[in-house]
């Protein structure tokens, strides 16, 4: 049973870096960029339509599949957002 759900739960990983990591990269990029609606817009159905397509092909319509995949998902997104933040946000010392 965990043999089974190993592999989707490093795809969810997987998926949830690149939708994540995409997002932090289109705001640094976007942010300066002269057209920046075409990033933001063309960065979103990119990681959106790619992070469906990962769900769709690994979770197979197996319930268990898909909770493992959100779960490798959320994870990578806590992940990112610890390694994203800047040096102020992480040592807030009173």
């Amino acid at each position: 049973m965990i043999e089974n759900l190993t592999l989707p739960l490093l795809a969810g990983m997987a998926l949830g870096g690149f939708f994540f990591g995409g997002l932090w990269w289109t705001v640094r990029k976007g942010s300066t960029a002269p057209n920046p609606a075409l990033w933001f817009i063309g960065s979103f159905i990119l990681r959106t339509g790619v992070t469906l397509a990962g769900f769709y092909v690994v979770g197979a319509s197996d319930w268990q599949r898909l909770l493992a995949m959100v779960a490798g998902f959320v994870f990578a997104r806590i992940l990112l957002t610890r390694f994203a933040a800047s040096p102020q946000e992480v040592n807030h010392a009173p």
